[in-house]
């Protein structure tokens, strides 16, 4: 892949994950909206704005929700991730798990909804610096 092929992966990826985080803003306020819903939509923003990320620096961008492992990935990069983020890997369950099966547990929506435009913001600052 060409720079400009990274490049326009990185946009369309943080385009992505810039509409998960309207999604989950948006269904977090309807005191009705069910929890998988809002963890699904934190997870992807979060998961995408890294792979925008990893898309720019011009690395593979592997089949995973694991964001522990893809923010360990784009430390590699020397995106210089910060160390806070690397905590909303409890978002995990949500892209999949709680999607499908049971949910175990109660998403904490203020959390979720904070984690991902961190997240976000993130990745358009490593990606704005090349």
């Amino acid at each position: 892949m060409s720079t400009r092929e990274h490049d326009e992966v990185a946009s369309l990826l943080l385009a992505r994950a810039r509409a998960d985080l309207s999604a989950a803003h948006l269904v977090a306020a309807a005191a009705d909206q069910d929890d998988g819903v809002i963890g699904f939509h934190a997870q992807q923003a979060v998961e995408k704005a890294i792979k925008a990320v990893l898309a720019k620096r011009g690395r593979e961008i592997p089949r995973t929700h694991d964001l522990a492992y893809l923010f360990e990935l784009a430390d590699r990069t020397a995106a210089s991730v910060p160390p806070d983020l690397h905590d909303v890997a409890w978002l995990n369950p949500w892209a999949v798990t709680m999607r499908y099966d049971e949910q175990s547990s109660a998403l904490d929506r203020a959390a979720a909804v904070s984690a991902s435009p961190r997240a976000v913001a993130w990745a358009e600052g490593a990606i704005a610096e090349g």
